[in-house]
């Protein structure tokens, strides 16, 4: 965490300059840290990062002054282009944030690749708390892996990899079936949209999903509810100010693991 951060909070974008650059892996995963700090951030808060003469996005936040991502299109490789000292416009903390645990409360954390994000904040949370946490942590390889000794201060990890390098090979899907859910109280899920949809298909047979709060990803234009690029069918909600996060429950009859939308609006199927 930085010395003498100010703090700030969403609504107007506010300047910020990265003072730390953390490489997670080394196929594109980086942690950007700044001189401000997101003001009464809760785990599953995101912002929107304004890349210069690019375009601004959003993005978790994984500390209370910094984001981690991995680099996808123009916007995030323009963002892993900047050094130390550069800035970047910043409005944040935006959405709607996980329902943080009791203390005593069984906790299973279930994180597929970036998705780790906002997950972490989330896992330091609740042992602060006092809950007894347990994380799924899935990637797709060993060099994907984010966040793994992060996890490991805050409860146990079970980790696994789709090719085997580190941990189980296989998908965190497989470990979720072997688990007795009835002893589990809450239930966090963030990743790849099609992770989550197995996930949840695990859930509905384990007769878990009341249990389980989903983080959604969305393209996202304004990030305060306004525009309705991030509305998705057929409860017309707005992932950016309904969510990110959601009850689980509630996305069994949505487009979630059907499709999603691309910035014109035309659907993209899964």
């Amino acid at each position: 965490m930085a010395e003498n951060c100010q703090c700030f909070s969403g609504g107007f974008p506010m300047n910020a300059k990265i003072i730390e650059i953390i490489d997670e892996t080394n196929t594109g995963k980086r942690t950007l840290l700044f001189d401000r700090e997101f003001e009464n951030m809760n785990p599953g808060n995101f912002c929107m990062v304004w890349i210069r003469g690019v375009d601004e996005i959003p993005l978790g936040c994984a500390y209370k002054n910094g984001v981690t991502f991995q680099t996808v299109g123009p916007a995030t490789n323009a963002l892993f282009d900047l050094k130390v000292g550069d800035s970047v416009g910043l409005r944040g903390p935006l959405g709607n944030p996980f329902t943080l645990p009791e203390k005593g409360e069984k906790v299973l954390i279930i994180s597929g690749g970036i998705g780790a994000a906002p997950l972490a904040p989330l896992a330091e949370k609740s042992k602060e708390i006092g809950a007894d946490v347990t994380i799924i942590l899935g990637a797709r390889s060993e060099a994907d892996l984010i966040f793994e000794q992060r996890f490991g201060k805050t409860g146990e990890v079970l980790l696994t990899t789709d090719d085997g390098t580190k941990g189980r090979k296989g998908f965190v899907t497989d470990i979720l079936a072997e688990l007795d859910l009835t002893k589990i109280d809450k239930i966090y899920v963030c990743g790849p949209e099609m992770m989550m949809k197995f996930v949840m298909k695990i859930l509905i047979e384990k007769d878990a999903l009341e249990k389980a709060e989903f983080s959604m990803e969305r393209y996202f234009k304004c990030g305060i509810g306004v525009c309705g690029a991030c509305c998705i069918d057929t409860l017309g909600v707005r992932v950016c100010k309904d969510g990110p996060v959601f009850k689980a429950e509630t996305l069994i009859d949505s487009e979630f693991g059907k499709y999603h939308r691309d910035a014109s609006g035309k659907r993209i199927s899964y």
